[in-house]
């Protein structure tokens, strides 16, 4: 596997990532592909509107209250009918996708660094 080109530490300090929590979940019928259409919270950032792409390993239900980490940054994207307006972080392996979350509990908007 080939080495990624290296960023500056100020190309990393650009990507808001935070801490966020699932509130909503509910199956997205109008993607092409089967995901879920999730809100999350993000305390003092406001509650924004996602898409996910992660029906093989988590059921809409469970999802609720996990917390997750996203870059709120991105432009908003148009998925469907939903405008995107964060992107959330997960480890992709072939056609699953983990979601990545903080270890314990943590507040709301907090930034990963």
């Amino acid at each position: 596997m080939e080495a990624m080109s290296a960023i500056s530490w100020g190309d990393f300090e650009k990507i808001e990532m935070r801490v966020g929590t699932i509130i909503e979940a509910e199956v997205f019928r109008e993607a092409k592909k089967p995901a879920y259409k999730i809100r999350i919270d993000f305390g003092p950032y406001g509650i924004k509107k996602s898409s996910a792409q992660v029906t093989r390993l988590y059921q809409p239900e469970e999802l609720i209250g996990k917390q997750i980490i996203a870059v709120l940054n991105f432009p908003p994207k148009q998925i469907a009918n939903l405008k995107s307006e964060c992107l959330i972080m997960g480890v992709v392996d072939e056609a699953e996708v983990t979601l990545i979350g903080p270890g314990k509990p943590v507040a709301n908007g907090l930034r990963i660094g």
